[in-house]
């Protein structure tokens, strides 16, 4: 491993940080407390604006980007147009010789009627609130890294363009094109997705798309005229077994049915069923392979007597490799690291996220920048207090070494 040291000024800006700490915990308990499900638009824009108020400290231009509307497949079947809130966008210094992207997301999994809504400290550092780790803790991270960049001599050799959607949680299907126009841009991307509680990173992602097949068959009484109806769940049924065959047919792939809506009353054939399915994969070339198997099970389903069968859906997020790019930056990341006394490691992980996305765009990017948490999508996600201000720090280092030019941000794509 490489070893960089902090000269005095750097010192300086780095330990500055923890003088903000108690506004950082301050702030992650306010977050916390406003509801931000995907799906909350009310709880969104409360959100967003309360993040748009904390980064006003930042010179540059902050702005909401409308987002374009999305397809998406009601409980009927009916196609249905989804509208999103605004994606929040920092530009700083656009023609800087380094330009970096800063991704992350104020939406969270925990709709408006989740029992999950409020924050409640488990010891002096944990804390346990809706989005405290995942990632409203990561967006305080950034803010503060990006408010140390600003007060170095070489800032101005730096560019930055934050991203901060409302659709991470649900993949991203309207700020993907945000994503993929700056990533492609940018030298390298930091995304703020939280670390694992023992402080590890994210190495390779598996990619990941999310499927629909919606099944139709014919309704009828199910005493009186049982043999007329064509039963819906039933195909589905199939469908899913055939589905959930496929995981293990290429070396770490999973196929996920996650859930099957349809039918009604006892006695009446149900006549719509939709299976809808998540697909994980460790290669590129896998997802022409398993899609080529999803359209023949829809078409042994669409065969069967009386029952038409159409598949939605794709692949929202190609595979992030620890290629050369990623694998060089997560090295400059581990010495950032060393200098403050932290030992950074990452492990592969089937989850995904907009580091994903970002690589697509050929963007080399590290993507687990934010606080130290776990338990995530869960009510007992949790997030360490204390590892604010030493993430926050560790994203500094990498910012003003990138600055200095210490760390050559031109070099990576040159890896590829």
């Amino acid at each position: 491993m490489e070893y960089v040291t902090l000269n005095a000024e750097e010192q300086a800006i780095v330990q500055g940080i923890g003088n903000r700490e108690a506004l950082m915990v301050e702030r992650i308990k306010a977050w916390s407390a406003i509801n931000s499900g995907s799906t909350n638009r009310n709880g969104l824009d409360r959100q967003r604006n309360a993040i748009k108020e904390a980064f006003a400290i930042l010179s540059g231009t902050l702005e909401d980007v409308a987002l374009p509307d999305v397809s998406d497949i009601r409980s009927d079947g009916e196609e249905v147009v989804r509208t999103f809130a605004p994606t929040l966008v920092l530009r700083q210094r656009p023609d800087a010789p380094v330009q970096i992207v800063l991704t992350g997301h104020y939406d969270t999994v925990f709709a408006v009627d989740h029992e999950f809504q409020n924050w409640k400290m488990l010891d002096d550092d944990t804390i346990n609130g809706p989005g405290t780790a995942d990632m409203k803790g990561g967006l305080l991270v950034m803010l503060e890294a990006l408010g140390a960049l600003e007060t170095s001599a070489h800032k101005d050799r730096l560019g930055y363009t934050a991203l901060i959607s409302p659709d991470e949680e649900i993949g991203s299907p309207a700020s993907a094109s945000l994503l993929a126009k700056y990533g492609a841009k940018a030298d390298l991307g930091m995304t703020y997705e939280p670390a694992l509680a023992d402080g590890s990173l994210s190495g390779a992602r598996k990619g990941s798309g999310n499927f629909a097949l919606i099944i139709r068959g014919k309704a009828a009484h199910a005493g009186r005229e049982h043999h007329l109806g064509r039963n819906a769940l039933v195909a589905a049924a199939d469908a899913v077994q055939a589905l959930a065959a496929l995981t293990n047919a290429r070396p770490g792939l999973t196929v996920n049915p996650a859930k099957i809506e349809g039918g009604g009353p006892n006695n009446i054939v149900p006549e719509l069923a939709i299976v809808r399915f998540n697909v994980r994969l460790a290669l590129p070339e896998d997802a022409i392979w398993v899609e080529s198997q999803f359209k023949n099970i829809t078409k042994e389903i669409d065969n069967i007597d009386g029952i038409t069968a159409k598949l939605t859906g794709t692949f929202t997020r190609p595979p992030k490799p620890m290629a050369p790019p990623n694998k060089r930056l997560f090295e400059m990341t581990r010495a950032a690291g060393a200098a403050l006394g932290l030992d950074i490691v990452w492990r592969d992980t089937g989850g995904v996220c907009e580091g994903n996305n970002l690589w697509a765009a050929g963007c080399p990017n590290v993507d687990t920048l934010g606080v130290r948490g776990g338990s995530i999508h869960s009510a007992e996600e949790f997030a360490i207090l204390s590892s604010l201000v030493e993430r926050a720090r560790l994203s500094a280092v990498l910012l003003l070494k990138f600055a200095s030019g210490e760390f050559d941000a031109k070099s990576l794509k040159t890896l590829v």
